[in-house]
Parts: C-alpha cells; structure tokens; sequence
C-alpha cells in the first residue's frame, strides 16, 4: 500500500510540473474551494476553522470564514506548486523570486563566524525558500523523512539539488547540524511541528500553549549561533514570491528552555502575521494539550 501511495504522490508531482506557475495555482484555488465547500466533512477544512477560532478569536463569524476559506485556498496552491518547487530545474524556479528583503540579516549573523540557525516557519513556500538558501549558502537542513521510502529518496534528492546537506530529525541528525553551526554554516529547522512530549514544552503560541521543541533553543544556547526567520511569501496573480527574513527574538539563546523557546513561538507568530493566511492553519499545532486544557480539535 505505501508504495501504491508513494507512485501515486510522484505521479501527481509529475503532472503538476507541466503546468505554468498560474495554472497550478488556478488548479490549487480549486483545490481550497473544494476543501471550504465539503465544511466539516474535509478534515483541513475542520483543523483550519478550529485553529483560526483559536488563534483569532477577535474576528467575527464572518470575518472567520472569509479567513477559513482564504487559508485553504492558499493551502490548495501549496499542493499544487508542489510540482515546481520540486520537479522544475532550479534556476526556472528562483527566477519566481522577484524580491528579497533583509538579507543582510543573514549575511551579517554569518560574518560573527558562529553560524546561523534558520527558523523556516510553514509560511507561503518553504520549498522555493530551501532553493534560495542552497542556492547561496551552505546550507544544513533537518527535515522528519516520509514513511514511504520512495518518497524519502525524491524529497533528499530534490531538497539537495543546489548542495544543501540533509539531516533527519534524529540523533545523526543533530550531529549533522552540530558540525555544521561549529564550521559557522547555516542550518535550516522547522519550528512548528509539535515534538513528542518528552522533547517539547508547552509554552505560549498565539496566546495558547502549545508543544513546542527543545531542540532549537538548545543549539542556539550551546552554540552561540544567531537566530534568523524567513518564508517565501506567495504573491497573488501567480506573479512569484517575495522572501523576508527577521531577526530572532534575542530570548531564544536563553538558557532557560522555556523562556528561549517562548521567544522561538513569537519569532514565529511575528512571521505568520505577515501573511498570516499563508500558514500551514491545517496542521494540528494544539494536538498535545496540558493537563486541564481542552482539545480544541473536539
């Protein structure tokens, strides 16, 4: 069966690399409409609804759904660019990029010869923000590999393609990245995937608490290393992205995990309020709650 799913899905990113960047985006608008009118039956349509609910509980009923429906739109182009970001020859997909703000952030953190940790938030395209980062950097980035083999090979082949180096989320991995911050390269982590328990703590993420990784703050800790956040922002009419990058908050080389990763979650939110319908609402974030919480999923 994962290898029935595993053709299935490279078929699927096949056929979506034939397509013109404002195709696959008019195929993705579909897509998030189709999510947005099957309501509570569509699983993402659910998680979004509950997240935004959550998080933005200043906006009305309406304002909600306009946003529900806004961010499973932009969830649908996220699937259906999935064939550029992977399949198109490289240089066909940085020329997409037509703007890039702060990159002095980045090129001053890596002047201190410390290395830099990349927080790359599930904001607009992370995968078209991976090419501009290997592209012009030594680049490490951890990534949590499929259950299905095939795709795991597809993912470590595309990601790598400009030369950035691979870590899995695991001991070698760590180990990777390590080496790589004392050689005061830039290595890439996803922040907002909930750990398991004993690898998180619950600290606040919009006002909720939310299991968050230990990881990060540690190595900004032990290392040194500056902190800096990015994400390639989907710009309308199919008309490319533009890329930001933001300092970190200066808590995250705090000691103290639990202040470091607090200010790790406001580095975060700081983004996603730049595009904040952009971001990955799909995902279950608040899946672990603290004793005494309620499941906001229910």
């Amino acid at each position: 069966m994962k290898k029935i799913k595993s053709i299935l899905a490279i078929s699927f990113l096949g056929l979506m690399a034939l397509l013109p960047l404002s195709w696959a985006q008019c195929l993705g608008i579909r897509l998030g409409r189709y999510f947005y009118r099957q309501g509570d039956k569509n699983k993402w349509y659910r998680f979004t609804q509950s997240n935004i609910a959550h998080c933005f509980p200043e906006l009305s009923d309406v304002e909600r759904q306009a946003a529900v429906q806004a961010s499973l739109i932009e969830t649908g182009k996220s699937v259906s660019e999935m064939g550029m970001s992977w399949l198109w020859p490289p240089q066909r997909t940085l020329k997409k990029i037509v703007k890039i703000h702060h990159e002095e952030l980045i090129t001053n953190a890596l002047a201190k010869g410390k290395g830099v940790i990349f927080i790359a938030p599930h904001l607009g395209n992370w995968e078209v923000l991976n090419l501009y980062l290997s592209n012009k950097y030594s680049f490490t980035a951890m990534y949590k590999p499929p259950k299905q083999p095939a795709m795991d090979k597809l993912i470590k082949r595309m990601r790598a393609r400009l030369g950035s180096r691979m870590a899995p989320a695991n001991v070698q991995g760590v180990r990777m990245v390590m080496k790589a911050l004392k050689r005061g390269e830039m290595v890439g982590i996803l922040p907002d995937q909930e750990p398991d328990l004993e690898s998180g703590v619950y600290v606040p993420f919009f006002n909720s608490p939310a299991l968050t990784m230990k990881l990060l703050p540690q190595l900004a800790a032990q290392t040194g290393a500056s902190v800096v956040c990015g994400f390639a922002k989907r710009l309308p009419d199919a008309q490319g992205f533009e890329i930001y990058f933001y300092e970190g908050d200066p808590d995250i080389n705090q000691k103290d995990v639990s202040v470091a990763a607090a200010a790790m979650n406001r580095t975060v939110e700081h983004c996603v309020r730049q595009a904040p319908w952009q971001y990955q609402w799909e995902y279950k974030r608040f899946s672990s709650r603290p004793e005494g919480e309620v499941d906001i999923y229910q």
